[in-house]
């Protein structure tokens, strides 16, 4: 059974700074792209940070609202994502959630984790 496990949120005032993970479950070769998503009170879910699979040469991309403060990483020997999340704004407040594109079945099969919230105090 595919998981995702998210850690790392917590409270934190404006300006500093988080890491959150996201362990996956299986093989890392079994995973194309991940990325990491957010959700407000209120809003919509929206997309943070993505890193593509190695077969579209690992491209990364951000949400212009988070470019220069947020860097996505993923290690693929411990099969675990990161985002590095400094210069926090109270607007960063959310649940963040990740998730994996896995390759183990045709179609392709997107999972999700749990979430982990994320609360910036001004």
């Amino acid at each position: 059974q595919v998981q995702l496990v998210e850690s790392g949120g917590g409270l934190v005032q404006a300006g500093g700074s988080l890491r959150l993970s996201c362990a996956a479950s299986g093989s890392s070769s079994s995973i194309n792209a991940m990325g990491w998503y957010r959700q407000a009170p209120g809003k919509q879910r929206e997309v943070v940070a993505g890193i593509a699979g190695i077969t579209d040469g690992g491209r990364i991309n951000y949400a212009d609202s988070v470019k220069g403060r947020f860097t996505i990483s993923r290690d693929n020997a411990k099969n675990t994502m990161y985002l590095q999340m400094n210069s926090l704004k109270p607007e960063d407040t959310a649940i963040y959630y990740c998730n994996a594109v896995y390759t183990t079945t045709m179609p392709y099969r997107t999972y999700w984790g749990q979430g982990t919230q994320v609360t910036v105090s001004s």
